[in-house]
């Protein structure tokens, strides 16, 4: 008999499915992150900000995979979550066979590139020279562990699409603990600077993608594996291809923003990237509960319930405004001291501060962008929800070139500021234009 795990998100309490859903998300996508934090808080504190700068020279390149992989993902999650409030659980087997096979395969051959290309990578990005070394060595071992994820956010987002977010948690959290003591081996046992800590997180990865393969087919018959593809390519692609195409736009237009960011020196280099890593764990909070309000919101729509799909909307759309305003709080009263962590100097550490004081403010504005946004998602509109990413990513990198003289090193954030209220604006009149009448695709 099916031990079922899976949670019916269409009826009781959309607080309770929302927060039930989306804790183990955030608790999920913020050890997720500690993969990077463990990595650049050893390296800095052992072997130094050159070190550090090498690691974070590397990020936006990563993150082109990182971002294309939970994009598509993304979408793939919003559509098993409709199947399976129509009940469809063959088809639900059928996309998690064909896209773990085919994403697998797809991201080994890319992963492969990347390292062969790596020097002409690093030297398109002006990488200086005084970090190119470490730059190097850490993104030719980080890309081995692409694949691993790959597979790891296919099965992660159909077991999130059936309602179990805790099983992906899990998983992060056995690999994030083997994350560190790794860490200590590679990097200070071994002395590998960021070459040990690539290792490190490597093989971290591969563990985290085998458990959650194995605890898939054991707690759910309904997953078990088989070959179909045809008809889950097709939905899979036109669920999955708006949001990863534009989150590999977005990342391309992060290569972009890192080769600017690189032209002010080492320094900003190691304290903007740095932020960044504390800024994206702040920002968790934001971004899982828009994948809640999709996931659940996707739900309805499959089970047939709009009402209470435009309700997870207004009840989602609260608790990120109250969730908006703390985490501002948060990282203008923490901020300075999170930077000084990574074993910065004290010049680099105000370099940090300034840009949190420059976008924090403005958290409130992404959160209840990524609101609206979720709920269109899980109504079925990828394809609008991907162009506005696009969308967002050309304001972005406009403004960064043409505000360059106004904000100097600073611009990043002013630049991502502006662009946030530019995608404020177009989910809600895209909401507001689909109010009346039903759009799902």
């Amino acid at each position: 008999m099916e031990r079922i795990m899976s949670t019916d998100m269409t009826k009781g309490s959309v607080v309770k499915s929302l927060l039930s859903f989306t804790v183990p998300l955030v608790l999920s996508g913020l050890l997720q992150q500690l993969f990077n934090w463990v990595d650049a808080f050893i390296v800095g504190n052992v072997n130094g900000e050159l070190a550090l700068a090498g690691i974070g020279a590397t990020t936006s390149i990563y993150n082109l995979f990182i971002t294309v992989i939970t994009g598509f993902t993304a979408g793939l999650s919003v559509l098993t979550a409709q199947q399976y409030g129509r009940g469809e659980r063959e088809k639900i087997k059928g996309t998690l066979s064909s896209y773990s096979i085919l994403l697998g395969l797809l991201f080994l051959l890319l992963s492969i590139a990347g390292i062969a290309l790596t020097d002409s990578i690093l030297h398109l990005m002006r990488t200086p020279e005084n970090i190119f070394s470490s730059a190097k060595d850490y993104l030719r071992i980080i890309l081995i562990g692409i694949p691993f994820l790959a597979v790891y956010n296919t099965y992660s987002a159909i077991l999130r699409g059936i309602g179990n977010s805790r099983a992906p948690f899990v998983a992060v959290l056995i690999s994030s603990i083997a994350n560190v003591l790794l860490d200590l081996i590679f990097v200070i046992g071994c002395d590998l600077g960021a070459k040990g800590a690539a290792i490190a997180t490597v093989m971290a990865q591969a563990a985290m993608s085998l458990f959650i393969i194995f605890y898939a087919h054991l707690r759910y018959p309904m997953l078990s594996f088989t070959i179909s593809f045809g008809r889950s390519l097709k939905d899979g692609a036109s669920f999955g291809l708006p949001p990863a195409l534009q989150s590999g736009a977005s990342s391309i237009g992060n290569v972009i923003l890192q080769q600017f960011m690189n032209g002010f020196g080492e320094k900003t280099v190691a304290a903007i990237t740095t932020s960044y890593r504390i800024d994206t764990v702040i920002l968790l909070p934001i971004t899982n509960l828009g994948s809640g309000i999709a996931t659940v919101a996707a739900q309805n729509i499959g089970a047939g319930n709009p009402e209470r799909a435009r309700n997870v909307l207004k009840v989602g759309a609260a608790m990120m405004a109250v969730v908006s305003v703390f985490l501002t709080l948060v990282v203008l009263i923490f901020g300075s001291s999170l930077i000084a962590l990574f074993g910065l100097t004290l010049d680099t550490v105000e370099i940090g501060r300034a840009f949190f004081y420059g976008i924090a403010p403005f958290y409130i504005v992404f959160g209840l962008s990524m609101a609206i946004r979720g709920y269109l998602e899980g109504c079925g509109d990828m394809l609008f929800s991907g162009l506005a990413g696009v969308s967002f990513l050309v304001v972005r990198v406009i403004c960064s070139y043409a505000l360059d003289d106004m904000f100097g090193n600073m611009v990043i954030a002013y630049a991502e500021a502006i662009a946030w209220i530019f995608l404020l604006a177009l989910v809600s009149l895209r909401y507001l234009q689909k109010r009346e009448r039903s759009f799902v695709k």
